[in-house]
């Protein structure tokens, strides 16, 4: 998912990163609030952080300029809300291309639009919607993260047809194309992903079950 170093057209790598600029500022101020109101809450954001950093480091090579990985960011976005993901990606991201080379500063906003902002907003939304039609707390999760994932991949598939659209095609050809690609090492991570973010919420809830139920996360009845 991460673009790489100045692979996209300086156009579309600042039109991404002004699109960007308003989550990540809003978010920000969000956490800090938050932080402010409940500083006990701490430390579950920095297991969220840290299990952003760690998932969306494991990378393969994908389609050309880009790759494959998981993404980590639907634990954040159902403990913290979405609005909060999209500062902690941006950290994230930032690091991983300055210690990892993994990404690049100049589509940093792109990267960040794609998975810190399109996708914590699926998965929370996602998730929103399997409780409120009553599903198993498992089943919310698991589709939350694992959608959420494949979402930040349509919109990097999207990100890159708007780029490189086909010279036949157009850019509807160039996603076709992209998202095909991606699909093949994406969807089996997409589910990998799903079921280890039901592994940590299980963990989470069994160890900390009266902080999640104080977020609002679960209710009485869920049972690790």
């Amino acid at each position: 998912m991460h673009i790489m170093e100045g692979f996209l057209p300086v156009k579309h790598a600042i039109g991404w990163s002004v699109a960007s600029a308003p989550f990540v500022a809003y978010g920000l101020r969000s956490v800090n609030k938050r932080i402010k109101e409940k500083p006990e809450q701490r430390m579950l954001l920095g297991v969220a952080t840290a299990f952003t950093f760690v998932l969306s480091a494991l990378k393969m090579p994908s389609v050309t300029g880009s790759c494959s990985h998981p993404t980590g960011t639907g634990l954040g976005a159902i403990l913290f809300g979405p609005a909060a993901m999209a500062p902690i990606g941006a950290v994230v991201l930032l690091f991983q291309a300055l210690l990892l080379a993994h990404g690049g500063l100049t589509t940093l906003g792109a990267n960040i639009f794609s998975m810190a902002i399109v996708g914590p907003f699926a998965s929370y939304g996602i998730y929103k919607l399997g409780r409120s039609v009553k599903l198993p707390f498992g089943v919310c999760v698991f589709l939350a993260a694992a959608i959420g994932d494949l979402l930040t991949y349509v919109t990097t598939s999207v990100q890159l047809a708007l780029a490189f659209p086909d010279p036949a095609g157009g850019i509807f050809a160039s996603f076709m194309k992209f998202a095909a690609v991606f699909a093949v090492t994406q969807v089996p991570l997409a589910i990998s992903e799903g079921l280890l973010t039901v592994v940590v919420f299980n963990a989470l809830a069994r160890f900390n079950p009266q902080e999640l139920r104080d977020m609002n996360v679960i209710t009485k009845e869920v049972q690790a």
